[in-house]
């Protein structure tokens, strides 16, 4: 016999009049207990209505705007008896008529009152499952479907609720331990009188994350308890920030389904009513992430304000060139995944410049501009070899150090159209003169736009020298997926104590940035030591110079 009942809001407390913000089902769904058909908001929370058994709905009669108090009438279900869903005229259309399976409901509650131990339901094919939180202590006062614990699978989160009303006497599980049907959750004080609930359905399993069905929590303020970061969600989802997840605009069961999938509604854009998240902006947030059009903006940093400048005066906008467009994101992804240091000396290149005056004459006969970044980098190469976690490569999953048995060094060039990098390969085998002769040509070939990809690719290292301008220090930013960078500025004629007196040296600051994930300070402070000590030993540079 056909059996369907009034959809009624439930007591709402002192409110009343209160604007339905979003509507979950329609005509022809199938829901469960404790679903949520609509959202309603006060102007202290946001609750959920939920369905009052498990069945079908056969109409909604509200929509976004109105207006509903405790006792309206909101829709119609068709509810299911034994095994089989009672399907009326109106929905027979719309209803899936294999899908009639479904949980029994039992005939009659029961009654129960005094100690009752509350145990884990019917999880379906699920067992040894994580307790995630406790909701509850002893002498907590409670009400039927109260939650008392939170469970988690490899698919799903579920709460299990409590049978009975009453004090809780005590708990018998805590956050980490494993249970099963059965398993015994809390000793409760039940209530004389109070009814047992009809059995919950056993938790259905939650699809991948792009065709996920929403299943939506029950009536509950929106800061009834705190989200729970879902395990096993897409790896390209963002991890829950748990501060700013509680803040966000939302319901009850958008938060519930955000937290399934493992979503940080904080960055969700609502496109609802005062930009209130929408199941659909949570489910849209992850079809953009997982088919790859959409972004972390700076893996959820602040952005930067928009600001309108004409409005303070006079404005010129002009295009960045393509390399600012190129060169500006990878650049940002650095700085933000690469924990950046940046350790700075002082090297004593004294000897170093007088050598290499009186070596310019022979070498601009040569046709070569012996440039100091040319000894540079020669004992650059010497430090390398010395240190060779500074020539390395983290690997993509970060297990792993890649060390190079190369020495291909980039170096920084100045062009008009902005910063490029070309690439000396194999520096290891050339000369002081040879890396002149080199650094000059990639100049050359930079300044004019007439680099190919090849030289612009395979560097190991890198140095930025800004000597030719000016500057004391500076913080190079390390060119990932390199480990590190050394930056230098211009030398100075500095007093330096020798232990009896002041004598003056011609001193080069060095800026060294590293990736603090594979290079520690004490690594980092050796390898610029030993690097400024190579830089004073002018002989063991020039010894390969025929």
């Amino acid at each position: 016999m056909a059996e369907t009942i009034d959809i009624i809001i439930p007591d709402l407390g002192d409110f009343s009049d209160v604007e339905v913000i979003e509507v979950l089902v329609k005509k022809g769904d199938r829901v469960s207990r404790e679903d949520g058909l609509i959202t309603l908001e006060t102007d202290k929370a946001s609750l959920d209505v939920p369905a009052p058994n498990h069945g079908v709905i056969e109409s909604i009669s509200v929509a976004v705007g109105d207006k509903v108090s405790a006792g309206d009438v909101i829709g119609r279900l068709a509810i299911e008896v034994g095994d089989t869903v009672v399907v009326t005229p109106a929905i027979e259309a719309e209803v899936n008529k294999g899908d009639t399976t479904v949980l029994a409901v039992p005939a009659s509650p029961q009654a129960t009152h005094g100690l009752q131990t509350v145990s884990v339901p019917d999880i379906g094919d699920f067992s040894d499952v994580d307790v995630i939180e406790v909701h509850v202590a002893a002498g907590d006062k409670i009400k039927v479907n109260d939650s008392l614990i939170t469970l988690e699978t490899d698919k799903a989160t579920m709460d299990v609720p409590s049978e009975v009303a009453g004090t809780v006497d005590s708990v018998l599980l805590k956050v980490g331990d494993s249970v099963s049907k059965g398993t015994p959750v809390a000793v409760i004080n039940a209530i004389a009188g109070e009814e047992k609930p009809p059995a919950a359905p056993a938790p259905e399993t939650v699809p991948e994350a792009a065709t996920v069905q929403e299943k939506p929590a029950p009536a509950a303020a929106t800061t009834a308890a705190p989200p729970v970061a879902k395990a096993g969600a897409p790896k390209t989802l963002p991890a829950i920030n748990e501060a700013g997840f509680s803040k966000a605009h939302a319901s009850p069961s958008v938060r519930k389904l955000a937290r399934e999938l493992g979503v940080d509604l904080v960055q969700v854009k609502g496109s609802g009513p005062k930009q209130r998240i929408l199941h659909d902006d949570v489910k849209a947030f992850v079809k953009s992430i997982l088919s790859g059009g959409a972004t972390l903006a700076g893996g959820g940093l602040p952005k930067v304000p928009v600001v309108d400048f004409a409005k303070f005066g006079a404005v010129e906008s002009q295009p960045l060139t393509r390399i600012q467009k190129i060169s500006g994101p990878r650049l940002q992804a650095s700085w933000i995944n690469l924990p950046h240091v940046t350790q700075h000396d002082l090297a004593d290149i004294t000897e170093l410049e007088a050598k290499r005056q009186a070596l310019k004459g022979a070498a601009k006969a040569r046709g070569i501009s012996l440039t100091p970044l040319a000894f540079i980098m020669k004992a650059c190469i010497a430090a390398l070899k010395e240190f060779p976690r500074v020539n390395s490569s983290l690997s993509e999953n970060g297990e792993t150090l890649v060390y190079k048995k190369y020495y291909h060094l980039g170096f920084a060039a100045d062009t008009e159209n902005g910063l490029m990098v070309p690439v000396i390969r194999d520096a290891d085998k050339m000369d002081v003169y040879e890396l002149a002769q080199k650094l000059a040509e990639l100049s050359e070939s930079a300044r004019n736009g007439k680099l190919k990809s090849d030289q612009l690719q395979g560097a190991s290292f890198t140095v930025s020298s800004l000597g030719g301008i000016g500057g004391t220090a500076f913080t190079p930013i390390v060119n990932a997926p390199e480990v590190a960078i050394l930056g230098v500025s211009r030398s100075t004629m500095q007093p330096v104590w020798n232990g009896k007196e002041f004598e003056p040296k011609l001193m080069l600051p060095l800026s060294f940035s590293y990736d603090h994930r594979v290079i520690d300070g004490a690594y980092a402070v050796r390898f610029t030591t030993y690097l400024s000590e190579a830089l004073s030993d002018v002989d063991a540079l020039l010894q390969a110079i025929p």
